[in-house]
């Protein structure tokens, strides 16, 4: 594939392609914080606070790519912080603010960052683990525009010339979540993220006067980098959120036009009574991600704000994969899909021993393009794994192509259950059970089975003020469903777990029920 002309410059530092698109008039706001103490910031506040944080970060004499750990609460100064990084030539890495001492240490002890930035509230035990990882400097940043890093870059120049990098240039390093074995971390190079802002910006119809609602955090590939860099590249407005509330987001639709969540924020919104046509009738486009969203809510988002959901697939190797359309001439917007691959993007789903498999049949999915990762810090014989012969990524789900090459996502390889031999997708089996009267969602897992190897396992949320029986519920399935597939115990439960994002995390599950059919 021919290099797009977008990464043919003499500086293919992904700052610069950001701060070009930023809007003509500098002094328009640019982000407003809305849930914190109300702020407007301006493209020109942006300019000169990431020049005198990238200034600073010059003046450590850090070796070349340098990591920057920042494990923060999100804050606009957050966001500066990162285009900073970016600017001065360094590698960015978010941590999630909720991991905790031995998380930290791991990811501190594993990419060995020359600066680490944390909440002054976390100083004393992060310090620690960094200075004795061998971490030369450690700052603090809070939410509330307090800390020594912004006490520190007070003293540095407004201006920064940014700094010479390629488009392959490592940018940024994301620890996948780790729900098998040891976390991994994904490296992003100015070229991925920048190839794949560019796409999203024509294939979501971006438009002059675009605001966007920012209610996601910022240490993950959707709210870093989907949401922020479509708005910079856009010279759109951000309305910020610290975190998200429905009932605050749904009062700036009418200021707002486009919101970007995961399926656990429309769930919410729909729980607000005020969600209705008029409410939303400023919004142009809501996208959902990060994780599946039913069918249900996609149907009852649309009957009542007559908005139908576009929802995407990406990875934290590989940011967006896949989308449903925008434009009515590319197709429609099919809810429990995640639709066409997107320009530049090849995907393909093969059987387990490769190979091509028929059009609606699941497989593992793998994928190639220019928003695809080199590989992962410091793992080169998990790096080979992951790639084919022929180039391309396993991505680890499993996934089906309608004859169109619609994407549907059916499961993560490893929670396929292979139980007396037979394969089962956990997606099939929740799929009918989030259809059956009163249930709000479920999860289903293999167990280890003395017979069958693995059996069938679901946890099921009942819908508030709903009375299930577990019995009936398998009995009804029974009726539908292949016998193999049933689950051989079902167990009702108040709430799923879910990782920061909103996933569920079924490793947790698994672990739970691990024991359920010992002898």
């Amino acid at each position: 594939m021919a290099t797009p002309h977008f990464l043919e410059r003499v500086n293919d530092n992904l700052f610069v392609a950001l701060r070009g698109a930023f809007a003509p008039d500098l002094d328009a706001p640019a982000v407003e914080t809305i849930d914190a103490q109300p702020l407007v910031y301006s493209w020109r506040d942006l300019d000169r606070g990431t020049a005198m944080l990238a200034n600073l970060l010059d003046s450590l004499e850090l070796p070349a790519n340098a990591r920057i750990a920042v494990q923060t609460e999100k804050s606009v100064e957050a966001l500066m912080l990162y285009l900073a990084v970016l600017r001065a030539g360094f590698v960015y890495l978010p941590l999630n603010s909720a991991y905790q001492a031995g998380e930290i240490e791991y990811f501190i002890g594993d990419a060995e960052p020359s600066v680490v930035v944390c909440s002054t509230k976390n100083f004393g035990w992060v310090s620690k683990i960094a200075f004795l990882a061998g971490t030369r400097q450690v700052f603090t940043l809070n939410d509330d525009r307090s800390g020594t890093l912004l006490d520190r870059a007070a003293f540095h120049d407004d201006r920064h010339a940014p700094a010479k990098k390629r488009a392959d240039d490592l940018a940024a390093i994301l620890y996948t979540s780790g729900t098998t074995g040891r976390s991994k971390g994904a490296m992003l190079s100015h070229g991925n993220l920048l190839s794949s802002a560019v796409v999203l910006k024509d294939y979501w119809g971006w438009q002059d006067g675009d605001v966007l609602i920012h209610a996601l955090p910022i240490f993950h590939v959707h709210g870093l980098f989907v949401a922020i860099h479509g708005a910079l590249l856009n010279g759109s407005k951000m309305l910020w959120f610290s975190k998200f509330d429905a009932k605050a987001v749904l009062a700036q639709f009418s200021r707002a036009s486009l919101f970007m969540g995961v399926p656990t924020h429309y769930v919410r919104l729909l729980g607000e009574p005020g969600l209705e046509r008029e409410a939303c009738s400023a919004m142009r486009l809501f996208i959902s991600g990060s994780a599946p969203l039913l069918p249900e809510t996609f149907k009852e988002f649309r009957d009542r704000t007559g908005h139908t959901i576009v929802e995407r697939y990406g990875m934290s190797e590989t940011l967006m994969l896949t989308s449903n359309p925008y434009h009515a001439r590319d197709g429609e917007r099919r809810g429990g899909t995640v639709g066409f691959a997107l320009p530049g993007v090849r995907v393909r789903v093969v059987p387990g021993a490769g190979g091509p498999i028929p059009a609606g049949e699941p497989g593992n999915l793998e994928v190639k393009g220019p928003n695809v990762f080199s590989g992962y810090w410091r793992m080169p014989d998990k790096t080979r794994e992951e790639f084919t012969d022929d180039g391309w990524f396993r991505t680890g789900d499993v996934g089906s192509l309608d004859a169109q090459g619609r994407l549907t996502i059916v499961g993560r390889s490893k929670d396929l259950i292979i139980s007396g031999g037979f394969n089962v997708y956990p997606a099939e089996i929740e799929g009918f059970l989030n259809e059956s009267e009163g249930v709000l969602e479920s999860a289903v897992i293999g167990a280890p089975h003395p017979d069958f190897g693995e059996a069938v396992v679901a946890i099921v949320v009942p819908r508030t003020g709903a009375t299930l029986q577990p019995d009936a519920l398998i009995a009804d399935l029974k009726a539908r469903i292949a016998n193999y597939k049933v689950p051989k115990r079902l167990f009702l439960a108040d709430n799923l777990p879910r990782n920061a994002m909103g996933k569920v995390q079924k490793n947790l599950l698994r672990e739970q029920h691990r024991g359920l059919f010992a002898r």
